[in-house]
């Protein structure tokens, strides 16, 4: 299964994951958005395409849910998003604190990937237990 991040979290940590995943039974390719469909890619291009390859997003973009035209897409191609939601809005995260809360929470987002039908949409907050949205 394929797990893509949002070119708002940094490539390198996908890729990262995507070699800690290598030796993983569950057989999780991580990649990153902006590597596979380019650097500013619209949502529109890149969510039914993620949608076909049945993958799971991680973003900080949390307009993706408010905007309808976007939660629609999501929902019509399947997509399941995880919402990392940063301790504050203007700051959001420091490159290793984003590093140091993907690993804690990545198990859990996987339990969740392996358990859950698409599409879905979780918010993962900075504090406190993940807890799921509608589309």
């Amino acid at each position: 299964m394929k797990i893509y991040f949002d070119e708002n979290i940094p490539p390198n940590l996908a890729k990262g994951l995507h070699i800690l995943e290598l030796p993983n039974k569950q057989g999780f390719e991580v990649l990153s958005i902006e590597d596979v469909f380019g650097k500013g890619a619209k949502d529109e291009d890149w969510i039914p395409k993620i949608g076909e390859d049945q993958g799971i997003v991680i973003t900080h973009d949390l307009n993706i849910n408010r905007k309808v035209n976007q939660r629609k897409l999501l929902e019509k191609h399947g997509v399941g998003i995880f919402f990392i939601k940063p301790p504050n809005k203007k700051i959001g995260y420091k490159y290793w604190e984003l590093v140091e809360y993907t690993i804690t929470r990545w198990k859990e987002i996987t339990n969740l990937v392996m358990i859950t039908n698409k599409p879905f949409s979780f918010v993962c907050p900075c504090r406190g237990k993940i807890y799921k949205i509608s589309i």
